[in-house]
């Protein structure tokens, strides 16, 4: 089985560099530019623009946390932690931060390749995690809504089957899915309970 290349190509991509001026900069930021990438270096927080990145590397030995215009964890780009102290307050505050990838400073002639594209896949990887999560959820909350639509219908005096085809036939009469049926069911119950509640 043949594996198909993964490698993306970067030229032309743009990396800010979250970063006090250093000599690290300095390097890193020639690296950058030789492998083909837009480099901006900023301190001590991201400009406007920073959603529009597709990388952003971050000091972790002077950062913090309103550096970001974004929650921990939530980066919309692939993020790269540049790791000087390994003071365990520092690390514990970029795991918190879940950078894609980490270089050790002082920056050298290697490592800024590799590092780019395993935040990038990791990025993905992350992104595609939370994007299946979401829709599980989504299915879960769409059958919880499901079952209260046929509670309801249960409680108009008919059985848990009977009750479950009725929904069925609901949503074909209506031309919608039956977790759209149930959803409707679901608030007309609650219409009927508001406007009884209203005439107490």
């Amino acid at each position: 089985m043949s594996r198909a290349s993964r490698i993306p190509i970067l030229g032309g991509a743009t990396a800010l560099v979250l970063h006090r001026p250093h000599l690290t900069v300095a390097t890193l930021s020639r690296q950058l530019a030789a492998i083909g990438l837009i480099v901006s270096d900023c301190w001590p927080e991201l400009p406007p623009n920073a959603f529009v990145a597709d990388f952003v590397f971050f000091d972790v030995d002077l950062g913090f946390d309103q550096q970001f215009p974004w929650q921990p964890g939530e980066a919309p780009m692939p993020t790269i932690a540049l790791i000087g102290s390994e003071a365990p307050g520092r690390i514990e505050w970029a795991l918190w931060h879940k950078a894609d990838a980490q270089m050790i400073k002082p920056v050298g002639k290697a490592g800024v390749y590799s590092a780019l594209l395993i935040a990038r896949q990791t990025f993905e990887a992350r992104r595609a995690q939370a994007a299946q999560i979401a829709a599980l959820q989504a299915r879960v909350a769409e059958r919880q809504t499901i079952v209260r639509a046929v509670a309801v219908l249960v409680a108009q005096g008919v059985d848990d089957e009977r009750a479950y085809h009725q929904l069925r036939s609901l949503a074909m009469n209506w031309n919608v899915a039956i977790e759209q049926a149930a959803q409707r069911v679901v608030a007309m119950a609650g219409e009927d309970r508001n406007d009884r509640a209203n005439r107490v």
